[in-house]
């Protein structure tokens, strides 16, 4: 929700400076989400590439995931990497492992991007299961 969230803590401002808390979740222990470092998900990709200006069709059409791909995947205002381990192309789930770990709620959306070109695009959404 931002704001200052190093003001009004006992926490040393040195760890606030410099936007080095974005992403981070702060609570009582007993009320925060789990954290994980791999899970499941329902994912639906769009058809093409936004923002993306190309004369032949097939270059901004979005491919189905393939297990091995490495995404970078927005859960609230963290952005984190994350490889895929398993695709269920019919059912819609992909098995990500992350490369750190990440506080989330099951159920939560998160937004998939692919790297293409050496930029990373948004190529659909997602939302945690398991």
């Amino acid at each position: 929700p931002g704001g200052l969230i190093g003001v009004g803590t006992t926490i040393d401002p040195i760890l606030c400076k410099g936007d080095r808390l974005v992403g981070q979740v702060m609570g009582a222990k007993t009320n925060l989400p789990e954290v994980y470092l791999e899970f499941e998900v329902a994912y639906y990709l769009v058809r093409r590439l936004l923002g993306v200006r190309s004369t032949k069709k097939s270059d901004t059409k979005v491919s189905e995931l393939l297990a091995g791909e490495v995404l970078l995947l927005n859960i609230g205002s963290t952005s984190c990497g994350g490889k895929i381990i398993a695709v269920k192309s019919k059912a819609k789930l992909a098995k990500i492992s992350l490369l750190q770990p990440i506080c989330c709620e099951m159920g939560e959306k998160i937004a998939i991007s692919r790297r293409i070109n050496k930029t990373w695009r948004l190529i659909g959404w997602a939302q945690i299961m398991r």
